[in-house]
């Protein structure tokens, strides 16, 4: 199956709840594709043939191999589906430009009292990276987005805690 060739832009526009954007770099979209590709391809084969193997072996009511195989066929599927997605929404280029926080932009902010350093994009961009990567889509992700350096802002935590933020600093990603 053959991934979707995203628009190229050099400055993502503001996400909104209702057109979610993930920004990447080109390196990671290049590393999702290839994952994409191979889990869609090869992958699903290799699962195709040890789901018939097992299938093979007889009772599949208390075949333990072919209900292993069944599930890790469900989890492949379910991330070449998050992948898919991911794809098709994404936005892929440079960092953009630093005046406010906006996908792609690494974030110095004081979080409850303390200071942290991290980049807002997808999980994805962040992967084998040493920095932290927030998403947007995050409430800490969202209460920034769209904010300048010294503004001040809180967000409710899943525990349903409201914490202060302030944005300090907000630099281009360089990668």
């Amino acid at each position: 199956m053959a991934a979707t060739t995203p628009t190229v832009t050099t400055s993502p526009a503001p996400t909104t709840p209702e057109t979610p954007v993930t920004w990447l770099t080109q390196e990671a979209y290049d590393r999702l594709t290839a994952e994409l590709e191979e889990l869609s391809g090869p992958g699903r084969a290799e699962i195709a043939k040890r789901i018939d193997a097992a299938r093979q072996e007889g009772d599949l009511k208390e075949n333990g191999g072919y209900h292993a195989a069944k599930d890790e066929q469900g989890q492949q599927e379910a991330r070449i589906r998050q992948l898919e997605q991911l794809l098709r929404e994404a936005e892929v280029g440079e960092a953009p430009d630093a005046t406010v926080v906006a996908p792609g932009t690494m974030v110095t902010a004081e979080v409850a009292g303390a200071s942290n350093r991290f980049l807002l994009a997808s999980r994805e961009v962040g992967e084998g990276k040493d920095y932290d990567v927030v998403s947007e889509q995050s409430p800490l992700g969202a209460a920034i987005l769209g904010k300048a350096p010294g503004t001040s802002t809180s967000f409710v935590a899943p525990t349903g805690k409201s914490i202060a933020v302030k944005v300090v600093a907000v630099e281009v990603f360089t990668g």
